[in-house]
């Protein structure tokens, strides 16, 4: 996720679940969001405004006619480039619906020409009231999005739905809003994780993949409007929403599934660690460590870049390439090899870079281009790369 320098106006309301929107305006400023915030009257009974004035750095308002010269609302509203109002109370939800610019907030909202994020957090029966619900499809008519709320504990010890979302799932949500839609409408499948091939029904050989990286490509392309099938192998990374997840575990099982949605797809992503190499021979029965040879038996598995390559016709077809030692020059030959369009080539092998860390050191080559990219985060190197894919897909 990245707001590098956008501006977010962040209106609080009269829910217990203020106090959580502190944490998401912390959330907001760490992905370089500049954040300004309002507050109705009754948000400041739950949490007082020096607490957003010492999270952001800036004066809170709370009050339409506290600078009457500066006519703060105006000023807000043109200077937002998105507004979320966090913890949306169902009073709140009905001046917005109504337009009755009363109070700052939604004085606020009236004036703003961005994209406009409601994250309601109210008791089970008002948020299912008929009223309220009303309410939010008028909002959600005139343009807003909405978080929704989760079931789980609310005040006076009820439980159900209405509980404000949780913090991550809001500043995921605003990144969503602001990021450019520049695949609306693409198809994409992308690869994650590693493959497992079996020597008896308790052992395999496989490797250190996570599966991360995947997910994190898969995420970013969701953000960006397309459609995106991941054929991912076994791995506990977290699951992106909106993605069509397909699970398999062997090389052949991630092969078949690749050919048969290729022909369907404008964009593929290879990012997964397929094996090259399976046991040429699988016991049916666990070999005991007495009987066990001295070596195994391997055969090649068949190679899903090098087939989608010879496949390729419109596709755009982006590969990657896990290499200990002279990376850009064995990308580059798989590059050619394999006619893909991009090879994104990673160092792997050093504990703070690669498998099962936090960081890749990566470089992006195509035909006539080499850009080197040190310790980026995961989700940070798939924006690079599809801001590349984006480019370089305009440009044909």
């Amino acid at each position: 996720m990245n707001l590098e320098g956008r501006r977010i106006v962040v209106g609080v309301s009269g829910s217990i679940a203020s106090y959580k929107a502190a944490e998401v305006v912390r959330g907001l400023i760490k992905q370089g969001a500049v954040v300004r915030v309002c507050m109705t009257s009754s948000a400041t009974k739950f949490v007082g405004p020096a607490t957003f004035a010492a999270l952001t750095g800036e004066p809170v308002e709370t009050d339409v006619f506290e600078h009457p010269e500066r006519v703060v609302h105006v000023e807000l509203g043109r200077w937002a480039e998105a507004l979320l109002v966090c913890g949306a109370t169902a009073s709140t939800l009905a001046r917005l619906a109504i337009g009755s610019g009363e109070d700052i907030l939604s004085a606020t909202y009236l004036m703003c020409r961005c994209p406009v994020l409601l994250a309601p957090a109210m008791h089970t029966e008002m948020w299912e009231h008929a009223a309220t619900q009303r309410n939010v499809e008028r909002l959600e008519q005139d343009g807003a999005l909405l978080v929704d709320p989760e079931v789980g504990d609310l005040a006076s010890g009820d439980h159900g739905t209405g509980r404000l979302a949780d913090p991550s799932a809001i500043v995921e949500a605003v990144v969503d809003a602001l990021t450019s839609k520049d695949l609306a409408g693409a198809r994409v499948l992308i690869t994650a994780g590693p493959t497992r091939e079996p020597l008896d029904p308790v052992r395999f050989i496989s490797n250190r993949s996570t599966g991360r990286m995947g997910f994190a490509l898969a995420r970013e392309a969701k953000r960006r409007g397309a459609s995106v099938t991941i054929v991912a192998g076994p791995t506990s990374a977290a699951e992106p929403p909106g993605v069509d997840v397909v699970r398999v575990e062997t090389a052949e099982e991630m092969f078949r599934e690749c050919m048969d949605r290729f022909e369907e797809i404008d964009v593929a992503v290879l990012n997964a660690a397929v094996a090259d190499f399976r046991p040429a021979h699988v016991a049916d029965e666990k070999v005991k460590k007495e009987k066990a040879a001295g070596s195994v038996e391997l055969e090649p598995t068949r190679d899903i870049a090098a087939e989608l390559g010879r496949k390729k016709g419109r596709q755009f077809l982006v590969l990657f390439a896990a290499e200990t030692e002279n990376v850009v020059e064995h990308a580059q030959l798989k590059l050619a090899s394999k006619n893909a369009d991009l090879i994104v080539a990673n160092q792997v092998g050093r504990p703070d870079t690669g498998f099962d860390s936090e960081t890749n050191d990566a470089t992006i080559i195509s035909v006539d281009t080499t850009e080197a990219l040190e310790r980026l985060a995961k989700d940070d190197l798939a924006r690079v790369i599809w801001d590349r894919i984006a480019e370089r897909r305009t440009a044909t």
